[in-house]
């Protein structure tokens, strides 16, 4: 699946259809460049899940927590700044990825090993003209 957005106007749709096809998945992984538009896409997401207080990017924190009244627990990683995948462990990642809540994890590449079998993958494209395509894979 593809999704075309051409404007920050655009999120609020996306991350609806986002949900209407995916939603009842429970890990998913964005790959893009730094500045494409990953903590966006997510916090959009994270609107259409019923969450009305968002903390931001986990930058420093690697993961935010969220409680939806409709999808439960979620956590959404940054993980950027992690070093290894022992640090990861240590933050008790592993609790997190398989303990039944929905995670949103920026940069997984650096737990690929630690992903779960059926974990969505999100890739996001910055275009020329600032529009962005996100590339969703089973």
């Amino acid at each position: 699946m593809e999704l075309q957005l051409l404007s920050i106007n655009d999120l609020p749709d996306a991350a609806k259809r986002f949900l209407d096809e995916f939603g009842h998945r429970t890990c998913f992984a964005f790959y893009a460049e730094m500045g494409s538009g990953k903590t966006t896409f997510i916090s959009a997401v994270l609107k259409a899940m019923g969450v009305e207080s968002l903390e931001g990017s986990p930058t420093y924190s690697l993961v935010n927590v969220y409680e939806s009244p409709v999808y439960g627990k979620l956590f959404h990683f940054d993980l950027y700044r992690l070093k290894s995948e022992i640090e990861a462990y240590d933050i008790g990642i592993e609790e997190m990825l398989y303990g039944g809540g929905i995670c949103f994890i920026e940069w997984p590449e650096k737990i690929a090993e630690m992903l779960p079998e059926n974990t969505v993958s999100v890739y996001i494209r910055k275009n020329h003209d600032n529009s962005r395509t996100l590339k969703i894979e089973l």
